[in-house]
């Protein structure tokens, strides 16, 4: 190639049209292993020092368990703590049976702001350079997460919004039907993130669970929204920590997605419920890999014509 064609060559690439969609014929996940891989890397795991922390739940507060928890172990942390309101699932508002709620919720003890510094300053010693903590919060103690948040020294990298389809009626304001989810790092220049869609957006929009019939925990996240937060931010065989485990649902979402955890939860009445949460998957069994998830060229042809054509024209080109 002569040395005036390779700019001549990126001027013809500089006046292609934008076609909105295109890139989604073309797009791959940044990382990706196969179910066989995911299931090599899930038992290479180093264990830690204290093997007694891994894949379990411990009954206990979570700031004295963190403390035990050898520095730079954690990949991923996912928290749901208290919500610092006077909740404990069972008002008549929220229409459940209050039989099958479990006993024992606790709420935060004095200032919110105070126990959210407390639980949030543990973390930055014991996560990997690379990783990375959702955190979930309403919106009345959202000022607090995030001044908690930057007094440890964690960097609030996204701000997002789980949106549900249900909220407790109100005669005088609007109904909240959002949550909100930071995304905060421990390194904004070496945190990992796969990017497993072309176009990931911050607000999710996730139906809440309500298993009828069944014993729970005052409050219980969906486990599609825990998920999410594991494929993007963690790798197979990688560590997930959540501090307020309730149900046990990061446990699980973590086991069937090939990663491991450590939880903390304060009710010990939740015991039995959560070991049968955890007991009832096996280990990868809702892996795939990420590049299978994508919707195939002819799903996306149906969906956007005209950025299929162009993709036609361009890889004919090649």
């Amino acid at each position: 190639m002569s040395g005036d064609e390779r700019p001549k060559e990126k001027a013809a690439k500089r006046r292609q049209r934008y076609v909105p969609h295109l890139a989604e014929f073309t797009f791959k996940p940044t990382y990706d292993w196969s179910e066989g891989q995911a299931a090599s890397l899930y038992a290479a795991a180093k264990p830690l020092d204290d093997a007694s922390l891994l894949d379990q739940v411990l009954f206990e507060d979570c700031i004295t368990g963190m403390q035990r928890i050898p520095e730079n172990s954690i990949d991923l942390v996912v928290a749901d703590p208290p919500f610092g309101i006077g909740f404990d699932g069972k008002s008549s508002v929220y229409n459940r049976d209050v039989t099958l709620v479990v006993d024992g919720y606790e709420e935060a003890d004095g200032s919110y702001k105070d126990f959210t510094l407390s639980w949030l300053a543990e973390l930055p010693r014991i996560m990997k350079p690379q990783a990375s903590a959702y955190v979930f919060s309403g919106w009345t103690n959202l000022d607090a997460i995030l001044d908690g948040a930057r007094k440890a020294g964690l960097t609030t990298l996204n701000h997002l919004i789980w949106h549900y389809p249900f909220g407790v009626y109100t005669k005088r304001r609007f109904v909240t039907s959002h949550y909100h989810i930071l995304l905060l790092v421990n390194n904004p220049k070496k945190y990992f993130f796969n990017k497993i869609e072309n176009y990931p957006e911050d607000v999710w929009i996730v139906k809440r669970q309500y298993k009828m019939g069944k014993e729970k925990n005052s409050t219980r996240l969906p486990l599609e929204v825990v998920t999410r937060c594991i494929d993007y931010s963690s790798r197979p065989g990688a560590i997930v920590l959540d501090p307020f485990m309730g149900n046990g649902t990061t446990a699980v979402a973590a086991k069937t997605s090939f990663r491991h955890f450590i939880g903390f939860e304060v009710n010990k009445r939740l015991r039995t419920l959560i070991r049968r949460e955890i007991d009832r998957v096996a280990p990868g069994q809702n892996y795939t890999p990420y590049s299978s998830r994508l919707p195939s060229v002819e799903e996306l042809a149906e969906l956007y014509p005209r950025a299929y054509k162009e993709y036609l024209r361009r890889a004919g080109e090649k």
